[in-house]
């Protein structure tokens, strides 16, 4: 009797687990199907945010009438977009940003700072969904991101200034299994893109945890090239120039959320965007959506094709034994222990050379499960904070880690802004961010098709400084864009250094009407159709992540 009984009981228990599963299964799917909102007006304060620039708060006088684009989102795609904007476009065009909170302060200005792009890890699943054209293609994609910003800091003059660097990349394998699985992508990467893939290769164990003064846990290190970046000093200089550069053409609006968009008509009667805030209402011929996690607010239809995953950061002091070959912000990691997530870190090159580590999805609970389809980054789970405040002397290994290093007071960067209260410890500041991803896994980039939109697609642009006193002038106007339309680059699973710049860029010579130079080197399975829209499935996403 008492065997049968335990029998009753274990599998009373299994039903429930898998109940359970079921329930925490259908919050999720429920979550992902909810609009995400606008980003919420109390976020935890970045490390990056130490010392605030002059345009954070900036808005202007008052908003336009009519602009030629409205960009709505001030992080790195945003950005990208106006400045091609303006640099390709000529002495014509107008722009307003709009931005919800204070400039750069969605994922751009949360994130690790890495330009790490994603290659021999999921190439063979690219090459399985896309064919190895775009497979090819979308690995390069990635690889130009590095140089592309460097030469982009470059020109701005603000190479220092923001720490723009090519760095060392070790991805950090801890179990025996997942190191030979990675050696396997990695051939088969290198099979069919040997240039690409010349200067990655894989180091065993020893020679790895030596060579690179890691945990005696390591299983082996594959090692390339990548880029870091102090990512909000980047944008928020490049739009500071902006701002400077192009009075009574660019309006940057932050603190100014875009709270609808409708189809509507000019003052003579032709049919344009009206994009409604709180400062007021604008007319546009182009609406570009650059908000990321958030595009679902204004565009229900992609709810569950693009959807919110919380991600912690920290700044943390290094122990007093890391070797300077750690400390000189040439290199980044990203550590590899589970099937699901990664912990991934850069360093600062000066101050107190602070390690920017983030990461620990799976302990949130659930498998991180808890975490998709928030959009709440006023907060940051417990269970991810003690696993990213106490990782790092595991990772590195006790020996060459050392003892914690005493804070200094005298090295603050400069810092003018006394608000933020850095801690003590080892753990000197802890935030959340919001990441967009892709139930398809690749970034959305493009016109958005009049269906997807839910709104209809005004027929042509209208300036408040033409009057078109004949079809010719008509005519002429239109030369300088394309027809009028919703434009979106976003949906960067977390890899939005890697993407998101010549994404935005992509867009701007799609409404310049120049879109045929992008195609030596834009993806076209990156471009959004309704085949795409239906075809893209978060549960499978979730099922292939999780199953």
């Amino acid at each position: 009797m008492g065997a049968v009984w335990s029998r009753v009981k274990v599998l009373r228990i299994a039903v429930r687990q898998v109940l359970e599963l079921s329930a925490s299964y259908e919050r999720l799917l429920q979550r992902i199907r909810t609009d995400p909102g606008l980003p919420v007006p109390n976020p935890t304060r970045s490390f990056w945010h130490d010392v605030l620039s002059p345009i954070a708060n900036h808005v202007p006088d008052a908003l336009p009438v009519y602009v030629d684009a409205v960009i709505i989102g001030s992080g790195i795609t945003g950005t990208s977009t106006a400045r091609t904007l303006f640099r390709e476009g000529g002495d014509e065009l107008s722009v307003l940003m709009l931005e919800a909170r204070e400039a750069c302060s969605g994922a751009t200005g949360r994130n690790g700072g890495h330009i790490k792009p994603p290659m021999y890890d999921d190439y063979l699943m690219l090459k399985k969904k896309h064919g190895p054209e775009q497979a090819a293609m979308l690995v390069r994609f990635r690889l130009k991101h590095v140089r592309e910003m460097l030469a982009v800091a470059s020109e701005e003059g603000i190479l220092d200034k923001c720490h723009c660097r090519e760095v060392d990349s070790l991805d950090v394998y801890f179990r025996t299994e997942a190191f030979e699985e990675a050696k396997e992508k990695l051939r088969a990467w290198k099979e069919d893109m040997p240039e690409e893939s010349k200067d990655c290769e894989w180091i065993e164990g020893k020679e790895a945890i030596d060579r690179f003064h890691l945990s005696s846990e390591v299983a082996g290190v594959i090692y390339s090239m990548a880029g870091a970046v102090h990512p909000y000093r980047f944008v928020t200089s490049i739009l500071a120039r902006l701002v400077d550069q192009h009075v009574g053409r660019f309006y940057l609006s932050t603190n100014t959320p875009c709270t609808g968009i409708l189809t509507t008509t000019g003052p003579d009667g032709r049919p344009l965007y009206s994009v409604e805030t709180p400062r007021g209402t604008v007319l546009t011929s182009h609406v570009v959506h650059a908000t990321n996690a958030w595009a679902s607010h204004l565009l229900p239809q992609m709810r569950t094709k693009i959807f919110c995953v919380r991600g912690n950061m920290t700044a943390q002091r290094p122990g007093n034994a890391l070797p300077s070959a750690s400390l000189d912000g040439q290199r980044s990691w990203v550590f590899y222990d589970r099937h699901i997530g990664y912990d991934y870190l850069t360093q600062l090159p000066d101050g107190e050379h602070e390690l920017m580590f983030g990461g620990g999805f799976v302990q949130a609970g659930d498998d991180g499960l808890g975490e998709i389809g928030t959009s709440d980054d006023s907060w940051f789970n417990s269970g991810v904070a003690a696993h990213l405040g106490g990782a790092l002397p595991m990772l590195f290994g006790g020996n060459n880690w050392g003892g914690e290093v005493v804070p200094s007071s005298s090295l603050d960067h400069g810092r003018k802004d006394k608000r933020q209260v850095w801690f003590e410890g080892r753990v000197k500041s802890m935030w959340s961010g919001i990441i967009g991803i892709s139930s398809d896994r690749i970034p959305w980039v493009g016109r958005i098709p009049a269906k997807l939109t839910s709104r209809p697609l005004p027929t042509y642009p209208l300036s408040d400084k033409d009057s078109y006193s004949s079809e010719k002038d008509a005519e002429k106007f239109r030369a300088k864009v394309a027809s009028p339309g919703e434009w979106l680059a976003a949906g960067y699973s977390g890899e939005g250094m890697a993407h998101a710049f010549l994404c935005g860029r992509a867009v701007a010579l799609q409404i310049l009407d120049r879109g045929d130079e992008t195609t030596d080197w834009l993806p076209d399975c990156l471009g959004i159709s309704e085949i795409r829209w239906t075809r893209a499935r978060a549960e499978d996403l979730i099922e292939e992540l999780w199953g």
